[in-house]
């Protein structure tokens, strides 16, 4: 049923730990829009590549993945289901399918639901718990982000940990370095444009909050709340709407860290990091075509005038 992609397994199996921790600290609702968000997404790129006599591909269980993790653990189901529809077709599907896209499909459902319903895509945050049925003590529904907006820092432990409030797969900070890692090492992801997102991300807000512009967001308390390390390690790296070329990659992610950081900074929306992913996806190709020109230099046709000059 599946085409097989081995990139796309590998990116899986690096999701799967904070799957599963996300599904012990927020329980079985959790699970329940998980199982939703995967028959939703892959009946439809199904439905779609059916027409043409193509597979399904295996890509669209890291785009289901990711899109799960990237939701409030509250989001009601019909919610869940709209976004994972909309950002298979209209992400992928109508582009001609995988390797034709030139948006990130999670991405593209998570901002069209976080648009289209702000209301509960801002709101339905819930205190991390065993199984879901336990508040951890300390913690509350308020996540990092709020918490520093109203002047208090959140404890280090729960921003590495995981235990706070948040976008279901956001917080398992150590998990989504380990993945890092693993993704880097066989040679899954490429690591440039992780660490120009996070260097570009922390320098801007670092610096901002250094000449005293804000004061809500630290750059070590700002790195590891939200879902900028979540962006960085599993969406930046997304190998068909990103860049090509190595310095493209570079320049991409700089993009994107830089544009999270001022829209998380200045904007009324409690996090930036969607619209800078799309923001970057926009200009790859453009980027990589830059990228290109300048590395060829004068063309052969313009060489002999400057040579006569």
């Amino acid at each position: 049923m599946f085409q097989k992609q081995q990139i796309m397994r590998k990116v899986l199996y690096a999701l799967t730990p904070v799957f599963l921790f996300a599904v012990f600290i927020y329980g079985i609702k959790f699970l329940a829009v998980s199982v939703l968000v995967f028959a939703a997404g892959i009946l439809t790129e199904y439905l779609f590549m059916k027409k043409s006599g193509k597979k399904t591909s295996e890509a669209v269980l890291v785009t289901c993945m990711i899109y799960t993790l990237s939701l409030p653990p509250a989001v009601p189901f019909w919610i869940a289901a709209v976004g994972i529809i909309f950002g298979v077709l209209f992400g992928k599907c109508v582009y001609g399918g995988f390797g034709r896209n030139i948006f990130n499909p999670a991405i593209t459902g998570r901002l069209f639901i976080y648009i289209a319903f702000p209301g509960k895509m801002t709101s339905l945050w819930l205190a991390p718990s065993i199984f879901g049925l336990k508040a951890i003590d300390g913690m509350t529904s308020a996540t990092p982000l709020e918490m520093m907006r109203e002047g208090t820092l959140p404890d280090l432990w729960h921003l590495l940990s995981g235990l706070r409030a948040g976008s279901a797969g956001e917080g398992a900070a150590v998990l989504i370095i380990l993945a890092a890692v693993y993704l880097v090492y066989t040679k899954t992801a490429n690591w440039r444009t992780m660490t120009s997102t996070l260097i570009s991300f922390t320098l801007l807000s670092g610096a901002l909050f250094a000449a005293g512009v804000v004061k809500a967001f630290p750059p070590l308390e700002g790195l590891l709340s939200g879902s900028i390390l979540f962006v960085a390690v599993f969406m930046t790296t997304d190998p068909v709407s990103a860049p090509k070329k190595p310095l493209s990659l570079w320049i991409y992610g700089a993009v994107i860290g830089l544009t999270a950081a001022i829209v998380r900074i200045f904007s009324l929306f409690p996090e930036g990091t969607s619209f800078a992913i799309l923001f970057g996806n926009t200009f790859a190709s453009l980027i990589d075509e830059l990228v290109a020109k300048k590395k060829a230099g004068p063309s052969r046709e313009a060489a002999p005038e400057q040579a006569k000059g």
